[in-house]
């Protein structure tokens, strides 16, 4: 199974519609679950304190979410960029190797504690380029289903 854990709702109907259609295409693959944990009120001007205890609260509802089982690919900024390819491959492995769930972790607008960078099993780039949030759970989704039509040898990447 996979489970795409997330700060936030995803408000924007537009978004949540393309996320919900990637979702879609996937079930016909693998089981997948997306939970949204709060996020918490972040106004422009926090001290680093303040900061840092937004992300450990929000942290730690996410880590509420991971079994010891779980191999967790936290979306990561800091992290490794892998080709659509490289991800099937990954996400192959994993499956084959692994007992239990593929989790796929999207911080909140802040970043993510220090608590889910220890867990991170693996820490993956999506991109260079700075993305909202609410744009991630789509690129991940569409991601994902790639990566799944690539190892079922679907036609859907060129």
């Amino acid at each position: 199974m996979i489970k795409l854990l997330a700060i936030g709702k995803q408000k924007e109907k537009a978004m949540r519609q393309l996320t919900d259609e990637y979702v879609k295409r996937l079930q016909a693959f693998t089981k997948i679950e997306i939970i949204e944990v709060a996020d918490e009120n972040a106004p422009q001007s926090l001290s680093v304190l303040q900061m840092e205890q937004i992300k450990d609260k929000e942290g730690q509802r996410l880590l509420h979410h991971i079994k010891d089982s779980d191999y967790v690919i936290l979306l990561d900024l800091a992290g490794v960029m892998l080709t659509s390819e490289k991800l099937s491959q990954k996400i192959d492995q994993l499956q084959t190797y692994s007992a239990g769930n593929i989790v796929f972790i999207i911080g909140g607008s802040l970043g993510v504690s220090k608590a889910l960078i220890e867990r991170a099993n693996f820490r993956w780039k999506l991109s260079d380029l700075t993305f909202p949030h609410q744009l991630v759970r789509v690129l991940l989704a569409e991601q994902l289903y790639r990566a799944f039509t690539i190892l079922h040898h679907q036609p859907y990447h060129k």
